[in-house]
């Protein structure tokens, strides 16, 4: 008997199913939504949702556990330098499914399974909804201090009359130049943001240290960045500083999370 035996085959043989929800955990990840059948959307969620929570813990570990499973460098660094950052907050729950109905031919059921946090527009609608929702007491605390602003102008106006004004003298704030350090194989948004505070904020200044002292400043930042291996960052950062960038995916081609594989 079959009772209380919920895993869904898919009528799959297990390394064809492992595979398929490989593809379509890759698929999610680098496109944000697909559209699928119910079922197997059903049982990518299952699938994919524990790989999310591992990668909101950026370890040696954690990558070389969610690389077994999803097989591709691309998704790799798309959900390490993306993904990871835009579900950091949220405790669970990272996918939505919303139902089409069913497909001509076959009659199967069919729907989107989306990244919640990639769907821009649910998103500004939601936060549109929560500002435009007010308790009535809000309104007439609001009320009573727009009356109270009211009168209290014309006081402020006429001690402002009173008081000659004074030049007043801006100043442009010069504008934060830097690269983005995470197109370097091996560095995330987390390693990114340390080595910036550590004065490394450019290709050029990353291609100038060397190994010994970018290892001393991850030592620095916490025992987190322990696992990393800065030991081809400067090679990649002079490529990119260079604009060779073809050469650059060449060597992140051999390479295995920044590592000489």
């Amino acid at each position: 008997m079959r009772h209380g035996k919920k895993h869904n085959h898919l009528s799959r043989t297990h390394s064809h199913r492992a595979a398929m929800l490989s593809n379509m955990a890759s698929s999610l990840i680098l496109s944000k939504r697909i559209e699928t059948t119910v079922a197997k959307a059903k049982e990518l969620r299952k699938y994919v949702e524990p790989l999310l929570t591992r990668a909101k813990d950026d370890t040696y570990q954690n990558r070389r556990v969610l690389f077994s499973y999803l097989q591709n460098k691309e998704t790799m660094k798309e959900l390490f330098n993306v993904v990871s950052d835009k579900i950091s907050s949220r405790p669970g729950g990272y996918t939505r499914i919303i139902k089409l109905g069913n497909r001509i031919g076959d009659n199967a059921e069919t729907c989107i399974i989306e990244l919640v946090d990639f769907n821009e527009t649910l998103l500004t609608a939601a936060s549109e909804e929560q500002k435009a929702t007010r308790t009535r007491r809000g309104r007439r605390s609001g009320t009573r201090k727009a009356d109270e602003t009211v009168e209290a102008t014309p006081v402020a106006e006429a001690k402002v009359e009173d008081v000659p004004a004074a030049e007043v003298v801006t100043e442009e704030a010069p504008a934060a130049a830097g690269d983005d350090l995470a197109l370097v194989e091996g560095i995330g948004p987390k390693i990114a943001e340390v080595l910036t505070e550590a004065g490394i904020s450019t290709f050029a200044q990353l291609a100038d240290a060397t190994p010994e002292s970018i290892r001393e400043i991850l030592d620095n930042a916490g025992s987190q960045f322990a696992s990393h291996d800065p030991g081809t960052w400067p090679q990649q950062a002079a490529l990119a500083r260079d604009g060779k960038f073809d050469e650059l995916k060449t060597l992140q081609d051999e390479l295995n999370g920044g590592r000489p594989s």
